[in-house]
């Protein structure tokens, strides 16, 4: 089984043992928890693990530096091993944290496929016969359980950290680790604020400002996070941190581009989410800054009249995607990503870390940017 498959595999173990020990104290506690159990396990089995993995390979990419004579362990039979596969699985949980609470904020009905956690409460409510609002409830659920992904994170995070003998690491890592959770939570802030404040915002200024949301909404705490705490955790120098970064965010960067080109013309069958959903949630997005600056006048206020509608129909979104590909705004996004990629690339290939990490990372760079879901 290829490297990175082993570590999606003892992460997803992790992940189980802790669900299992937290299922009990649920029990414990009251039967009617069953359904945060049952919503938090489904939440956290399957997706893409991409954080992990790069938390992996910014760990290997130090930790493969220190001299190694014949007969030391390598890779996952290093000692340090676990307490990455716990960091790791601590972002995962983190990570579906912050979808809990994105997919409220954006009132998306659904999430890889299957109606996302507000829409599971709100069924859940519907089909009890409990009084008040569905809606309401369903709303108020999500929140909570968000709420506790974050809590449970915490704990896994910092259970894998007592377990590093070097202090420093563990203080680099937590470092690294609540800043990381402070950008992530301002990022989603302006990108809510970008679907209200765009009236006001100088035509100049919105290209900056989306591309601003970007970086810290999704790729610092994507890519380019995940491979410094896993660096941190294996006691990187600054050189090397700083190395891990110029890799990290124009990666992260193109990483987020691709997601918005799928969030508007993706494949609802491969994504999982309605297509042109982007639209519907009115996303201020780069794709969509190109775009008003090449359009007409007439064009112009004919997508913001559309863009944030959720009823928009399949025929709307169709309208819409047609104009923002005439525009040329779409092969001007793809032109970004590929340069970002080279960006990325041509600092993965300067930096002074492992030959194993750094072909794995060149892979990644290749998945997280040519996917499809």
């Amino acid at each position: 089984m290829p490297e990175s498959d082993r570590l999606v595999s003892h992460v997803q173990t992790r992940l189980d043992d802790f669900l299992t020990t937290q299922a009990a104290g649920l029990r414990e506690i009251s039967p009617d928890l069953a359904p945060i159990q049952e919503f938090s396990s489904d939440l956290l089995r399957g997706g893409k693990r991409f954080r992990a993995q790069f938390c992996y390979w910014g760990w290997r990419s130090v930790i493969d530096l220190e001299p190694s004579p014949a007969g030391r362990p390598q890779g996952e039979e290093r000692p340090g091993y676990r307490a990455v596969v716990g960091v790791a699985a601590g972002l995962e949980i983190f990570h579906a944290a912050a979808l809990v609470h994105d997919d409220i904020i954006d009132r998306s009905d659904t999430r890889r496929g299957r109606p996302a956690a507000h829409r599971r409460f709100e069924a859940l409510h519907a089909a009890s016969g409990w009084g008040g609002s569905s809606a309401g409830f369903g709303e108020a659920g999500a929140i909570l359980l968000g709420d506790l992904l974050l809590g449970w994170s915490d704990e896994l995070l910092i259970d894998s950290l007592l377990a590093l003998a070097d202090g420093s690491a563990a203080r680099a890592t937590r470092a690294e680790l609540a800043t990381m959770r402070t950008q992530v939570t301002l990022g989603q802030y302006l990108d809510v604020l970008e679907e209200v404040a765009w009236p006001t915002v100088p035509e100049d200024d919105t290209l900056a400002r989306a591309h601003n949301v970007i970086v810290y909404k999704s790729a610092k705490y994507s890519i380019e996070a995940p491979l410094v705490v896993g660096a941190s955790l294996a006691g990187a120098t600054p050189e090397q941190v700083a190395a891990l970064r110029a890799v990290g965010l124009p990666l992260g960067i193109a990483f987020q581009l691709r997601d918005d080109v799928l969030g508007v013309f993706g494949d609802s069958a491969v994504t999982g989410k309605p297509s042109g959903d982007d639209l519907r949630e009115g996303k201020r997005t780069v794709l969509i800054a190109l775009a008003r600056r090449r359009l007409p006048d007439g064009v112009r206020r004919t997508v913001d009249a559309l863009l944030g509608d959720p009823n928009l129909d399949d025929e709307q979104i169709r309208a819409l995607q047609s104009i923002l590909r005439e525009s040329g705004a779409l092969d001007e996004v793809e032109g970004m990503i590929s340069r970002h990629v080279r960006e990325s690339l041509a600092a993965l290939r300067e930096a002074p870390i492992g030959a194993r990490a750094r072909n794995q990372l060149e892979l990644l760079v290749d998945t997280v940017t040519r996917r499809v879901t």
